[in-house]
């Protein structure tokens, strides 16, 4: 009589020459060649590899407004002051609506040359464009369509998106590794169930692939007009997810 030995294979095993779904090599042994082995250690072949994904979703609870003013002038002195003077109004809509100031970064500044450039003829400089941008953290989700009018309406013309994330992921990952987890237990029982083995333990487990979102563009670049209709803004769903790798010992 002859025994068959289960061979490490992700999610998959082999038990008296049944094939489960997934590929596996099986090999067997006679009985009457039984090497002398540690009982305390780890036999390779009765352990089954599991890698189990959970992903959860969550509405955002914070938003990242970017955008600011770009003026353009026959100096750059001239270019410098308009933008001075309408980043002024972006920065107090900005209070107005309740942002703190440690919540308000700039997140790029620039001043630059303007040309034409004629046929056959040497590049003419016909002013000078200066980008001020900002980066503001809005935790009222209510208020982003609002805040972003305001920011129009003081001087603003320039936006390079609306931003959403989870301010704490920690409760979601936990909860995505939860699951994977429970994932990969109850497979590798059902694996043991259909072989006539039993789970006897959880050798090694491992984490892989989590994966939590930075915060995400909505919007794409645009300059922006004051208009009669509020903006509407929906920060939807984000995704969190989580990778566990398992090893099980099976016993019979």
């Amino acid at each position: 009589m002859r025994k068959f030995l289960i061979i490490p294979a992700l999610g998959a095993l082999v038990v008296g020459g049944a094939l489960t779904a997934a590929t596996v090599q099986a090999q067997s042994t006679p009985t009457h060649m039984s090497p002398a082995m540690n009982h305390n250690s780890i036999q390779p072949e009765t352990t089954l590899s599991i890698s189990a994904t959970a992903e959860v979703k969550a509405e955002p609870d914070v938003a990242f407004i970017s955008g600011g003013v770009v003026s353009e002038a026959r100096t750059a002195e001239e270019a410098l002051r308009m933008n001075a003077n309408d980043m002024a109004g972006v920065f107090e809509a900005l209070e107005e609506a309740g942002v703190d100031r440690i919540n308000i970064q700039t997140s790029n500044f620039s001043l630059n040359p303007r040309y034409e450039y004629p046929n056959n003829q040497p590049r003419k400089l016909i002013g000078y464009t200066v980008s001020n941008q900002v980066t503001a953290k809005i935790t009222d989700m209510d208020e982003v369509g609002n805040i972003i009018d305001a920011m129009v309406s003081m001087g603003g013309n320039s936006f390079s998106g609306v931003r959403f994330a989870v301010e704490d992921t920690s409760e979601l990952m936990d909860e995505a590794r939860k699951m994977a987890m429970q994932d990969a237990i109850a497979r590798a029982e059902l694996y043991a169930d259909v072989s006539g083995y039993d789970v006897a333990r959880i050798v090694t487990v491992s984490e892989s692939g989590s994966y939590s979102p930075q915060p995400q563009p909505q919007m794409a670049m645009m300059r922006m007009e004051a208009a009669d209709v509020s903006t509407q803004i929906s920060g939807g769903e984000l995704s969190y997810s989580a990778t566990v790798n398992v090893v099980f010992e099976f016993a019979q």
